[in-house]
């Protein structure tokens, strides 16, 4: 059974060009967390020193030539509280041969010579040491030339790069990796899921193209602003800021609340790209009453000219595959892996982790958060989520592995994502929904913004329940 009642506030509007609203909605504050807030916030950094990295990258987009230049500035706080010899980024590009030239690195206005770059690490050396709470700046001159996204053969989505009809910027940028626990939280690439982590960071992209007479229409993770010359997208509190350009691009918008939903797709998709968008806005609804509130501006659905979908901060690509397996209803790929992305707005974007070695973190919760969307709009096709999305490829094994270990792209996520959304759906059932849903709020409220471990997990859960599930987790976890 469908239900519409979402749809009486929604204005659906498709165009050629979105116009951004530009308000946020405020994060609700509940009365009984006050206290235990007030005692759990850090003490806060010293006047002028910014809370978050500050990403400024000034880039000129040439379409036809597939190539793009950028200036980019670092604003770095030293949070971790030591001072630091160094500085390390993760330059993804550069796993592309001949894609990444750097051509200057400069550190507080010094040009930096003694620099490494080794595959993705770069290793900046400091001449002084940061101190903490103290900022440095770095800047970085450098030139991509995009690799062509050829799906043919390959062992994972190839999502970085131009297509016939799409150029996709991700990960696209050098930043520094987190700093946690003494090192700095770099990992290696591997043949399926994700490695790089992320820091929370606030970006400014001033976008040009080379060609502006025959631009094509751009969908990024910030909020945009026009003018003569440039687009200036902004983004607070995200953690990795994605560009896809496209002449073939439609798009369409709605609002939720304070929030503008975006789909981008391509005219033969028109009545999927819409429905993506509507599957979209319904889990940002359902997920912000279930797990607290959406931060961003903006919510862009992107079709993608290759055979997997990847969420970033504000934007997720969707397979064009579902698109064209789309059949009219809620019931299909198109529309579950729609809401799964959105989840990753909370668990990736809101709440990040290590997502080569923990990943079932991120992704266990955003695939047992598909179950409450259906839940809350399709609760007589639950059982039928549960059974096609899920049992239907009989997952097992202990989720707690890291990427390495999953064998190959599809074990992993059954391991990973379907098994693991057996033990959320398992842990609510032991612990019951009052305790579970206060747990899973309290988790995002407390790591909103940071690098969640499985002790933070557990920790938060056991402050909110006093039932014993241990046969729980040994079912699901080598250790503990």
């Amino acid at each position: 059974m469908r239900k519409y009642f979402l749809f009486i506030l929604l204005l659906i509007t498709a165009c050629n060009l979105p116009v951004p609203h530009n308000t946020q909605p405020a994060t609700p504050v509940d009365p009984e967390n006050i206290q235990l807030a007030l005692a759990e916030t850090s003490t806060p950094a010293p006047p002028n020193i910014p809370s978050y990295e500050k990403y400024t990258l000034n880039t000129i987009i040439d379409y036809d030539r597939h190539s793009i230049t950028v200036d980019e500035t670092i604003t770095y706080p030293n949070h971790t509280g030591q001072p630091l010899n160094s500085l390390t980024l993760a330059i993804a590009a550069n796993l592309w041969p001949n894609c990444f030239n750097l051509t200057q690195i400069t550190v507080d206005n010094i040009p930096v010579t003694d620099s490494t770059l080794n595959a993705h690490r770069l290793d900046i050396p400091l001449q002084t040491p940061l101190a903490p709470d103290s900022v440095l700046t770095v800047t970085l001159s450098y030139s991509l030339s995009l690799p062509y996204m050829d799906q043919a053969g390959s062992l994972r989505a190839r999502i970085f790069g131009y297509s016939d009809i799409q150029m996709n910027l991700v990960n696209w940028y050098p930043f520094v990796v987190p700093f946690k626990d003494g090192e700095w939280m770099i990992r290696e690439p591997w043949s399926h899921g994700e490695y790089l982590i992320y820091p929370v960071a606030d970006f400014e992209v001033n976008l040009k193209f080379a060609n502006p007479e025959n631009a094509p229409i751009v969908a990024a993770s910030g909020f945009a602003e026009s003018n003569s010359e440039s687009t200036r997208y902004t983004l607070t509190e995200g953690r990795a800021f994605a560009i896809s350009a496209s002449r073939n691009f439609q798009v369409s918008h709605m609002q939720v609340g304070d929030v503008t939903v975006y789909s981008y797709y391509f005219p033969i998709f028109k009545s999927a790209g819409e429905a993506a968008m509507i599957a979209s806005a319904q889990a940002l609804q359902v997920f912000s009453e279930k797990f607290g509130a959406y931060p961003h501006k903006t919510l862009s659905v992107v079709i993608a000219d290759f055979k997997d979908s990847m969420e970033f901060s504000a934007l997720f690509f969707h397979s064009s595959s579902f698109y064209n397996l789309y059949d009219g209803t809620p019931f299909n790929y198109l529309t579950f892996v729609a809401v799964h992305e959105t989840g990753h707005q909370w668990w990736f974007d809101q709440v990040a982790n290590d997502q080569a070695l923990e990943p079932w973190l991120d992704e266990s919760l955003t695939t047992y958060s598909e179950s409450l969307y259906y839940e809350a709009l399709y609760p007589d096709q639950l059982s039928w989520w549960w059974s096609y999305r899920i049992d239907f490829f009989e997952p097992q094994g202990y989720i707690d592995i890291p990427v390495y270990d999953g064998q190959n792209d599809e074990n992993y996520k059954h391991i990973v994502y379907f098994n693991g959304a057996h033990f959320i759906k398992d842990l609510r059932s032991r612990i019951g929904d009052e305790a579970f849903f206060a747990f899973i709020q309290e988790y995002a409220r407390q790591n909103k913004g940071g690098i969640a471990a499985r002790e933070d997990f557990f920790r938060i859960l056991d402050k909110h329940t006093d039932m014993d599930y241990s046969d729980i987790v040994r079912e699901y976890f080598r250790t503990r």
